[in-house]
């Protein structure tokens, strides 16, 4: 029966998604060395960081993801141990990261230490404020400078531990001959405590101890909440990181044994419980069940899991134990490899975060230099030493380019993490920028406007007994088109037919009541098929002594193909679909969407000069397709997209990949890449205006260094804030 042809790579893209990332991220390299860098908080770090390793002899590529706070490099013949001291040369504290002990472990500790630390700061600062009360009430001669040696005896050792966090990676930025932003934070607690010691030793009248732990305390604070924002904004990378199991039941002797991933190997059983998350990638040899796995699609339905089927690390195990033979592990498991891939595509360098980058690094000496002037410039006016040291550490901090070292890292992460749980991977970070700046959105049509996947048009006109007829014939084939007849009547009772028997590439046949019954194309039929222009398939079903009937097919849309068509043009964009099936599917498919501008028969090299053609006229153009033939103009296009069901070929030539069915994502991608871009130039807006304002004031000798802290923190907290928009 064929007419019946359809392209055989038209499987449920929920069903392709899972093994994806065995075939996607072969685009990555094997032996990448992934490094755990506990210190980096800044874009300077990130420079610092690639500069060092890009310097070492044999690494080819090197690639920072300050949320995760880890280095993947591509070194080819070396080892992390070969690594490790060319960071720590620079002040950079590293570890190799086991993959299978990936957690928030450490994320959680960092936070729990920077709430001791603030705990012990305020329960400081409210003693020393109450000894300041004392001396701001009349205290005077001994009595001042005792309260003063009190505070100051609560204050230093305060200090001195709260702000670990600076002090360390100061030291550790100094003794790598860097500038970091942690310097002049350092320096302007050490120029505020040691101010108000000197005061103290002179019996001067005032001391500053409290202003230099507040201002220890609101710089933690500081700290801390950028910290949680960045817990907040999780990363794709990190929500995949979470779905990994650490230990899995190894069946063995007859009984089951807990171990850890890193010791599964392929052909090995493991026992996976109701209620479990699968451990490794593996095919199922024995149960029967359902397996959620909308965290790693998108899909929302549950999806069949029978002996045969090839299940992915991180689905969720619903209704029944299921027994795997492994096919890949730890590292290699195909859970493991798109988290590579999101992690690769979050540390990509854009327009926006090179420029930003590039500005914190020339920022850092321009800090030390204004500090530096406005010490000596008060000093020349006014001969008061106190006051000029108090100037300079306000400038020190509130000229700190914190702001400008998240503007772009922070909206980077949560646009991507938004986009991975509306069930689109990107793979190249730079495709961000690209989607945002799009007006021509070019489809294919089979796989991608549609499913692939044909249904029964008009089955309500076929009378009862011919369905029955038609349903029995049916279920004797594995045709595309004899599935769509039989799922289009799903309660029908089947007729008896006897001695069916299918014709590969014809159709079936059997004998019922007597009659000879047949379901099958027209020309194996003997019958004249007039009607060639028709936009779908067609089967014929013939039964002796009746005349024929033609049963029509119409290709399945593919879930919120409609709803994109129309929010596409909504957003003002041009839609262009682009096929090689016929005329009639084409015009049938761009009618039921309606799309006004449409070509059918267009050749691979076809598809490609026009999506040229396109640019070349000033468009910017997103290609979506997944066929072999969309491969080049996959790759010709502003920017593309393929769902999970693609080719190899037309996944590797994309830059983001459509892991759930829904079509709906690739309107919420532009829409989102176009709001990531607003609010990169809105937090450039907010760092430059900060800066703007709030140096002057410190310049002049309006902020303390207390406020300046304050008016610091608030800076980056408000960019970050801005960023975390982007998850609503």
């Amino acid at each position: 029966m064929t007419d019946l042809s359809l392209p055989s790579n038209s499987a449920c893209p929920a069903c392709a998604a899972a093994p994806i990332a065995q075939r996607v991220a072969q685009a990555a390299a094997p032996d990448a060395i992934i490094l755990s860098l506990p210190g980096v908080h800044c874009a300077m770090c990130i420079t610092d960081v690639e500069r060092a390793l890009m310097a070492r002899p044999g690494v080819r590529a090197a690639r920072v993801n300050l949320t995760l706070k880890r280095v993947t490099v591509q070194a080819p013949g070396l080892g992390a141990d070969d690594l490790i001291p060319a960071l720590a040369a620079i002040g950079y504290e590293a570890h190799e990261l086991d993959p299978d002990a990936l957690s928030a472990t450490a994320a959680d500790k960092q936070g729990r230490d920077l709430l001791m630390r603030i705990g012990i700061a305020g329960f400081a600062m409210m003693n020393v404020m109450i000894l300041s009360v004392a001396v701001w009430s009349g205290a005077d001669a001994a009595t001042r400078d005792l309260f003063h040696w009190i505070s100051g005896a609560i204050a230093l050792p305060t200090v001195a531990f709260a702000g670990q966090p600076f002090f360390g990676r100061a030291w550790a930025a100094l003794r790598g001959g860097r500038l970091g932003m942690d310097v002049p934070i350092s320096l302007a607690l050490i120029l505020a405590t040691a101010i108000s010691l000197y005061e103290t030793t002179q019996s001067g009248h005032h001391a500053y101890f409290d202003a230099a732990v507040m201002l220890c305390f609101f710089l933690l604070i500081g700290r801390y909440l950028d910290h949680r924002t960045r817990a907040i904004a999780r990363s794709a990378a990190a929500e995949l990181t979470a779905l990994e199991v650490p230990r899995a039941h190894l069946l063995c002797d007859g009984g089951e044994q807990i171990v850890p991933i890193a010791q599964l190997v392929p052909g090995d059983l493991i026992r996976v419980r109701a209620g479990g998350r699968i451990p490794a990638d593996g095919e199922v040899v024995e149960g029967r069940s359902e397996t959620d796995r909308s965290l790693l699609t998108g899909e929302t339905l549950p999806m069949l899991a029978e002996p045969g089927t090839i299940l992915s690390a991180g689905e969720v195990n619903l209704s029944g134990p299921l027994t795997l033979r492994v096919t890949a592990a730890g590292k290699d498991s195909s859970l493991s490899r798109l988290t590579a891939l999101v992690e690769a595509a979050e540390a990509a360098r854009g327009r926006y975060s090179s420029l930003a980058e590039r500005a914190s690094r020339a920022y850092a000496p321009m800090v030390h230099l204004m500090a530096a002037l406005s010490l000596a410039g008060w000093f020349w006016a006014t001969r008061d030493l106190r006051l000029s040291i108090n100037v300079a550490a306000a400038v020190l901090i509130i000229t700190c380019p914190c702001a400008l070292g998240l503007a772009v890292p922070a909206v980077v992460t949560a646009a991507s993490g938004r986009l991975f749980r509306r069930g689109l991977l990107i793979k190249d970070g730079t495709a961000l920028e690209r989607l945002s700046e799009i007006d021509t959105v070019v489809f294919d049509k089979t796989g991608t406007l549609t499913m692939g996947r044909p249904r029964l048009a008009a089955g309500d006109d076929l009378p009862d007994d011919l369905r029955a007829v038609a349903v029995s014939l049916a279920a004797g084939s594995s045709h595309p088109l004899s599935q769509a007849i039989v799922a289009a009547f799903p309660d029908q009772p089947p007729a008896r037919i006897d001695g069916i028997g299918e014709y590969p590439g014809q159709g079936v046949s059997g004998v019922w009541q007597g009659r000879r019954v047949s379901l099958g194309r027209a020309d194996w039929l003997g019958i004249i098929d007039d009607d060639m222009h028709r936009s779908g398939s067609s089967a014929w079903l013939s039964i002796e002594g009746q005349a024929p009937r033609r049963l029509d097919f119409v290709d399945e849309l593919r879930p919120g193909a409609a709803d994109t068509v129309d929010r596409l043009r909504a957003q003002g964009r041009r839609v262009i679909l682009l096929s090689g099936d016929r005329p009639a599917a084409v015009a049938d498919v761009a009618a039921r969407l309606g799309i006004g501008e449409y070509h059918a028969g267009i050749d691979p090299i076809g598809k490609a000069q026009m999506v040229g053609a396109l640019g070349d006229d000033g468009a910017k153009v997103l290609m979506v397709g997944d066929g072999l033939n969309d491969t080049a103009a996959l790759a010709r296009a502003h920017a593309s997209i393929s769902p999970a069901s693609a080719l190899d070929a037309a996944r590797v030539a994309s830059d983001v990949v459509l892991t759930g069915q829904d079509l709906g994502a690739v309107a919420d991608a532009l829409q989102t890449a176009r709001r990531a871009t607003a609010r990169i130039r809105e937090n450039f807006t907010i760092s430059i205006l900060y800066n703007l304002v709030a140096v002057p004031v410190a310049i002049a000798g309006f902020a303390t260094p207390l406020l300046a802290a304050l008016a610091m923190s608030a800076s980056s907290i408000t960019v970050t804030l801005n960023a975390l928009r982007l998850r609503r």
